[in-house]
């Protein structure tokens, strides 16, 4: 009989907490179009291999037990695609998912056992921030040993999905991210709008406080944006795709597309000739690399730069390339800073990267020079330097001045390659013809292209070859086969396709 008692009061509980914040505030959602905590991880995982983690948890004050079912935050290892991941899933029903010191212990649970045991972690977020009164007074918010909480050392992938208003902890770990989604129409930011508004006595538009576009074009912190919560899910997954499951491990390979490289030979037809006149370098991505297997990284911020997970003969590779559809593809300081996040994340973890080289040098002025454009520069160098991943540079058409080392030239790289018409200079010969020698093509158009032409000597593709700045000159069309090639021979094969993870400390947000 009394084992029977027991089997109804577990059955009673768990129904409990699983319920969450109660059948309305569920259907409330519902009728939003919103996913609730429980039905994300359910979309995230594969089916059936959910194992739960403090299900039983409750606040830690008794008169809030019967309130806090889980302690609003459901946590637990599941796999993706048949490979393990640690997951919090905040559930907004319960108390806002407010932090207090139960579902702390629970995130630190699956943080630790994700970091000691190799398994990426997804934290899918929406939350109000510190639970109040908890934390009022020193021994609320003083009070604890957590030197460690917000620590990244890179042992595994960290992903966050910003799914509705995240304050607090939910913001915190988007920052320390290695991918960020949002939803359109979250907000995240340090506190909330109603704080915000107290503290500097108006009111605070909350897409302006923390909005998708903020942290997408202003900030850089977002990596993608997208519509509903299905959508942040499944990119969520094809992130993890491209990464190992820790750093110690290389990056899985897939089966090669069909029909990848097929189209190879209209990379000219996209390509222009003149290196003033733009195009869409993700067009020349596409006949690259694996069909369909080109992932954009913050393709609305530091837009002069494309940064991309892809594959290569099904194996995982980063690409920076140069966009001239952005500002001609002049590098400006948030383009910097997107790069060297990028440097981090494929050095992290062992992932090859590929230079696409298009570039008229660094966009100077004074906007970018408020914006630090000599540290931001010197960052990607040094960041650069530590890079311990196989590193490639394609020099498509043009690579002038300081970025010529930046974008892999000058020994920044293992392999160095140049299109047969591409072009390696200080900076545009024309340019060059009015500093040195203060001509310009109106005033005395003989004495103009007679300089051009001197300042334009030894730029070529063979001249970089001839002195062994370039390893290579090829025909564009030959490119996916060359990357291939020159990637098996590049590979870290005494240590298992593992790099030294240099910057593994390298700050997430800066």
């Amino acid at each position: 009989m009394a084992y029977e008692q027991h089997r109804d009061e577990y059955a009673q509980r768990q129904a409990q907490a699983k319920g969450m914040g109660g059948e309305r505030k569920l259907a409330e959602r519902k009728a939003e179009g919103i996913l609730n905590a429980r039905e994300r991880i359910d979309l995230l995982v594969d089916q059936g291999t959910f194992l739960e983690t403090g299900l039983f948890a409750t606040s830690p004050r008794p008169e809030m037990r019967e309130r806090s079912p889980a302690d609003g935050k459901v946590s637990g290892i599941g796999r993706i695609d048949g490979r393990d991941v640690a997951v919090v899933s905040n559930d907004f029903t319960v108390m806002g998912a407010s932090s207090s010191p139960t579902n702390t212990a629970k995130v630190g649970y699956v943080k630790k056992v994700a970091t000691s045991r190799g398994l990426p972690m997804v934290f899918l977020g929406e939350s109000t921030g510190a639970r109040m009164p908890d934390v009022m007074g020193a021994a609320g918010v003083g009070a604890g040993d957590r030197p460690t909480q917000y620590r990244r050392t890179r042992e595994t992938p960290w992903v966050a999905a910003v799914l509705g208003h995240c304050y607090g902890s939910s913001s915190w770990y988007a920052a320390l991210g290695d991918f960020v989604v949002m939803r359109k129409g979250a907000i995240t930011a340090v506190s909330s709008v109603r704080l915000t508004s107290m503290a500097i006595s108006e009111e605070v538009d909350p897409e302006e406080l923390g909005g998708w576009k903020l942290h997408t074009e202003v900030t850089g912190m977002v990596d993608l944006a997208v519509d509903t919560d299905e959508e942040a899910l499944d990119a969520v997954k094809r992130f993890l795709s491209y990464l190992p499951s820790h750093h110690l491990e290389a990056p899985p390979v897939h089966p090669v597309t069909p029909g990848s490289g097929e189209d190879i030979d209209k990379i000219l037809e996209i390509l222009p000739e003149s290196r003033t006149k733009v195009y869409d370098v993700r067009k020349i991505l596409k006949l690259i690399y694996d069909k369909d297997s080109v992932f954009e990284l913050k393709p609305r911020f530091g837009k002069s730069i494309v940064t991309a997970l892809a594959r290569l003969d099904g194996k995982s590779v980063g690409i920076v390339a140069s966009n001239p559809m952005a500002k001609g593809g002049a590098i400006d300081p948030d383009a910097c800073e997107k790069v060297v996040s990028f440097l981090v994340l494929c050095d992290s973890f062992n992932i090859p990267i590929i230079f696409m080289v298009d570039q008229p040098g660094f966009l100077i002025g004074i906007e970018g020079e408020r914006k630090g454009a000599i540290g931001r520069v010197m960052n990607w160098m040094n960041a650069l330097s530590l890079v311990t991943v196989p590193k490639i540079s394609v020099v498509m058409r043009k690579s002038y001045g300081q970025a010529v080392l930046n974008m892999g030239g000058g020994g920044n790289a293992d392999h160095v390659v140049c299109w047969f018409g591409a072009e390696i200079n200080f900076m545009d010969p024309r340019s060059a013809v009015r500093i040195v020698h203060g001509i310009t093509e109106e005033d005395d158009p003989a004495g103009y292209a007679e300089k051009l032409a001197e300042m334009t000597r030894g730029t070529s593709a063979y001249d970089a070859a001839a002195v062994h700045a370039a390893h290579a000159v090829i025909d564009p069309v030959e490119t996916r086969d060359h990357l291939i090639r020159v990637l098996e021979i590049h590979q870290l094969r005494l240590s298992d396709g593992v790099g030294e993870h240099l910057m593994r400390t390298w700050p997430t947000s800066y």
